[in-house]
Parts: structure tokens; sequence; C-alpha cells
């Protein structure tokens, strides 16, 4: 099954994905960022416990999804791990992204739900997300429009 061809319930499945986690974010309080704040001042340590919740969740569903040899029943592909390489764009993106998480307090999945919640101020942090992520591909561009072959100098 290709990209163009999915299931017709693909989209509506993502939305609903969506929609519990933005759900779970602002029932556990992680979409104010005061709180995000203070658990990196290491005065609240309700994330740690609600991001280790969520992380040991996830493993054990990859775990046995990919171990269990089945297809995602929307799109017909195998279960099976994205393997990144972990090179200087990883620890400079990582580095940016905690930087940004730091001082405002915000990552992008709390942002949208801190909307929900009622705040409005937020959308000053998400119009510089995406000024962030234009620049950043602005700038790839611009690299790669210097070195078509990748070389490098």
């Amino acid at each position: 099954m290709s990209d163009h061809d999915q299931h017709p319930l693909f989209l509506p499945a993502v939305f609903v994905g969506g929609l519990v986690f933005g759900v779970g974010l602002a029932v556990s309080g992680m979409a104010r960022p005061e709180v995000v704040l203070d658990f990196l001042q290491f005065e609240d340590f309700g994330l740690l416990l609600v991001m280790g919740g969520a992380a040991t969740v996830t493993a054990v569903t990859v775990t046995l999804a990919v171990t269990s040899g089945k297809r995602a029943p929307l799109t017909g592909r195998p279960y099976g791990r994205r393997l990144k390489t972990f090179d200087s764009n990883v620890l400079l993106g990582g580095g940016v992204f905690g930087v940004g998480w730091g001082l405002s307090g915000i990552c992008p999945g709390a942002a949208y739900a801190s909307l929900g919640v009622g705040n409005l101020p937020i959308l000053w942090a998400i119009a510089g997300m995406f000024a962030g992520a234009y620049l950043q591909g602005w700038l790839r561009d611009v690299v790669r429009a210097d070195d078509p072959d990748g070389v490098g100098a």
C-alpha cells in the first residue's frame, strides 16, 4: 500500500491520537509553561513522572508491535524501528531545541495543548517555532546550493 492509497481511517486515527495526546498534556498540567520551567529548575518532578510513564507505554507498545511480525492495520507496512545516525546535526538540533525549551518552557506538543486550555499568548511561541523551522529549511537549501555534491570544504 503506497502513501497515496492509504486507508481512509488513517488521518482520523492520527487526529484522535493527537487529541488523546493533547488531553493527556492538559490533564497532567504539562501544557502550562510554568510547570515545565519548575521541572527544569528542579522544583517539581511531576513532568518526569508524566514523561516516564509515556516513554514506558511507548517502549512496551513499540517492542510488542515490532516483535509481533504483524503489519500496521491502516498502512499495511510492517512494524519496525527507524534508525537515525547520531551525527553533528542531531547534537546541534537537540541543543537548540533544549535551549528554546529551557528559555520558554514550551515544547511543540505542549504548545498546541496549551492553546486548548486557553493560553492564547502561546501563539507567540508557536509563531516562533514556525519561523525557526522555516529559517532552518531556508538555511539548509542555501548550504545545499553552495555545495550541490555534498562534499564540503
